[in-house]
């Protein structure tokens, strides 16, 4: 008889504050109304939570949607809406419930200070996922003018003889973002104005190295996430980094039992997107074929 491995979910994977509050305010809502209650996109990058909370009566709407929603009532996700979602439900008539996480709701306040107030307007670059939603709440805080890039190559679309304010989606690398400051810092002429502005999320970043370390204990890491999740792919890739018996599932379904042959411990993690349950039925999933 073969030897089950261990297994292992990392106490410190799951939901973000942001994601959690806004799950909770649906949940809220949902139990106290028996009006329909819609939300603008999926509330979370994992298609199992939007499934299970669709079946509690939450029904996701694109922004086409809004137009023939009058009166509705909508929720905004964590990752926050442009100026423009917020005009069209006033003139809609739509009850907002608004579950912007607080830390992008504070990055789009920076963002719009910077655009409204600073004279003369520098160029505001925004190191992030171009249409990522997060994104989309971002560069509309600027009427649509922010300059988004994924990586140094792109930066080849700021013109760098004009003044530059650097902000950074919530969700991105630290790594990442250092290198682009280094990158601007080089090529920038000289006597123009650089300023940039750390605007990632530590519960975010900090996962980073506490995930590789988790990686390097186990001898098979299944990382758990939604396909539509930019914080999953980049978290996975630094697991696959340290440990390439690692694999990627969007759920139990996706799991291979070949995976596991020969491994005396197997580590269960997620992304900031990944629910607590759907880990644990990847566990069990695991448990069933040890």
């Amino acid at each position: 008889m073969k030897n089950s491995p261990v297994i292992e979910i990392d106490a410190r994977s799951g939901f973000c504050h942001g994601v959690v509050t806004a799950i909770r305010k649906a949940e809220e809502e949902l139990d106290r109304s028996p009006e329909p209650l819609y939300c603008l996109g999926d509330i979370v990058h994992n298609s199992d939570e939007v499934e299970r909370l669709g079946q509690k009566g939450l029904a996701t709407i694109t922004h086409a949607d809004l137009d023939r929603l009058p009166g509705a009532r909508v929720l905004l996700r964590a990752h926050g809406e442009p100026p423009s979602t917020y005009a069209i439900a006033r003139e809609k008539g739509i009850e907002i419930i608004d579950a912007t996480c607080p830390v992008v709701l504070q990055l789009q306040k920076r963002i719009k200070q910077t655009f409204d107030s600073t004279t003369p307007r520098p160029q505001i670059v925004i190191y992030g996922k171009a249409g990522h939603a997060e994104v989309n709440g971002l560069v509309g805080q600027t009427n649509g003018e922010a300059i988004v890039v994924e990586d140094i190559a792109q930066l080849d679309r700021i013109d760098f003889n004009r003044d530059i304010a650097l902000y950074s989606q919530t969700t991105m690398s630290l790594q990442g973002l250092a290198e682009m400051v280094g990158e601007i810092n080089r090529r920038i002429s000289p006597g123009v104005r650089f300023e940039y502005f750390d605007t990632i999320c530590r519960q975010v970043a900090n996962r980073v190295e506490h995930l590789r370390e988790f990686a390097r204990a186990h001898d098979v890491i299944l990382f758990v996430a939604g396909a539509k999740s930019s914080n999953g792919k980049v978290l996975y890739h630094e697991c696959r980094d340290v440990n390439k018996r690692s694999y990627l599932v969007s759920n139990p379904s996706d799991f291979r039992p070949e995976w596991i042959e020969g491994a005396g411990t197997v580590g269960i993690c997620g992304a900031t997107s990944t629910p607590r349950w759907l880990m644990e039925k990847v566990r069990d999933k695991v448990a069933s074929n040890g």
